[in-house]
């Protein structure tokens, strides 16, 4: 589920996945784990999810 709405997220607003994880929990290659099969924890999915809030906001959309 959280990396359906990642991916949703970088194909919206044209991030790449690199600097949306350094941006996000300052881990570039969150994405890709995410991809591999990686289960972050919920702080990292708080991060997470902060970070899309945040910047949907400052976006306007």
């Amino acid at each position: 589920m959280l990396l359906r709405a990642v991916e949703k997220f970088l194909r919206e607003n044209g991030i790449p996945a690199t600097r949306f994880g350094r941006e996000s929990v300052r881990d570039p290659r969150l994405v890709f784990d995410l991809r591999q099969g990686r289960e972050p924890g919920e702080r990292i999915k708080r991060r997470i999810e902060h970070f899309m809030n945040t910047y949907r906001r400052s976006a306007g959309q």
